[in-house]
């Protein structure tokens, strides 16, 4: 590559020898119009004549594209725990942007901060923002300025789109499910309280126990598989005559059965057991569950942010199917 002076060309340098305008010459090698054919042809000439290769950096920072998504993962940890959900996410955003040359980063975001958003909303190199395990406190600090530019896995707001799987209907399904099975005294091991998407599931399985006129009975979890354990022995303790129990999750609904096991409990003769997620271990294990498009939803979520849309897209809910296996 040609150089000036010893150091790489810069868009000065271009400008200089072509006789523009940095702002002219800035325009030209974005691709942006109202330059003329003249301008062009001298723009073009003397970059190739220098070498000049435009710095992604720079160039977000003229045309506003950015040179990579964030993906903005809510959690009250200090440090960002990445697991097998949030890696295949991460996996489909990269694949969808590679097509673009846009990297992908992962950023975690405050649970509770003022500015969840710190630096991210005002950082040129950032073309698009999407939201995992997302709260109200996040989305209320999104700014109107970013409308268009972040997307939300899981709730939404009246800025930014919610695309997510339609965990209430899959939730209604397998509660159903036990219910017409014979199961009547049903648990639920439900994920951490503080994010809403958790709700929607909740929600479901008590309207399901309600209209059934069952008991209804919630132990929180954390998505893991030892917090499965842990909440089927608080139900054990608290209602030993439970004959189901739904976890929102596939990993906590292995831990479930792997604690049932250890208490000699028979599954599903004694205990039906059903998870949330359809996951390979799902499938190997014989687990009763539903299915969970994660890189469908990555991929749109992605290309949504890519787009740059002006307006806010309308919110998109995949379907969720019932998977039946060995395990109720």
């Amino acid at each position: 590559m040609s150089t000036v002076d010893g150091r790489a060309a810069t868009i000065y340098d271009v400008a200089r020898r072509a006789g523009v305008s940095k702002s002219t010459a800035s325009r030209v090698l974005t691709g942006q119009r109202r330059v003329s054919p003249e301008a062009i042809e001298q723009v073009k000439q003397a970059a190739a004549e220098l070498g000049y290769v435009r710095n992604p950096a720079a160039l977000s920072m003229s045309t506003g594209n950015g040179t990579r998504v964030v993906i903005g993962v809510v959690s009250p940890r200090a440090t960002l725990v990445v697991d097998e959900y949030l890696a295949r996410v991460v996996a489909t955003a990269a694949r969808v942007c590679a097509a673009k040359r846009i990297g992908v980063g992962l950023e975690p975001l405050a649970l509770n901060g003022s500015d969840p958003f710190g630096a991210l909303a005002h950082d040129p190199t950032v073309h698009g923002i999407v939201l995992v395990n997302t709260t109200e406190s996040v989305l209320n600090a999104v700014d109107h300025r970013l409308v268009g530019r972040v997307v939300s896995i899981g709730v939404g707001s009246t800025l930014v789109p919610a695309i997510d799987v339609d965990n209430y209907l899959g939730a209604r399904t397998i509660t159903s499910r036990l219910v017409e099975s014979g199961r009547r005294r049903i648990a639920m091991v439900t994920g951490p309280r503080w994010m809403p998407c958790v709700d929607r599931m909740t929600q479901a399985y008590a309207q399901v126990i309600r209209a059934a006129g069952l008991p209804k009975r919630t132990v929180a979890g954390d998505f893991t598989a030892k917090s499965g354990r842990l909440a089927t022995n608080t139900i054990l303790r608290r209602w030993p005559d439970v004959d189901a129990i739904f976890a929102v999750c596939d990993a906590t609904a292995l831990g479930v059965i792997a604690e049932l096991q250890a208490r000699h409990i028979d599954v599903p003769s004694d205990v039906a057991v059903a998870g949330f997620d359809d996951t390979e271990l799902a499938h190997y294990t014989g687990l009763t569950t539903a299915t969970h498009p994660v890189e469908a939803i990555a991929e749109a979520a992605t290309r949504a942010v890519l787009d740059l849309r002006a307006t806010r897209l309308p919110d998109m809910y995949f379907p969720s199917y019932l998977v039946t296996r060995q395990t109720a």
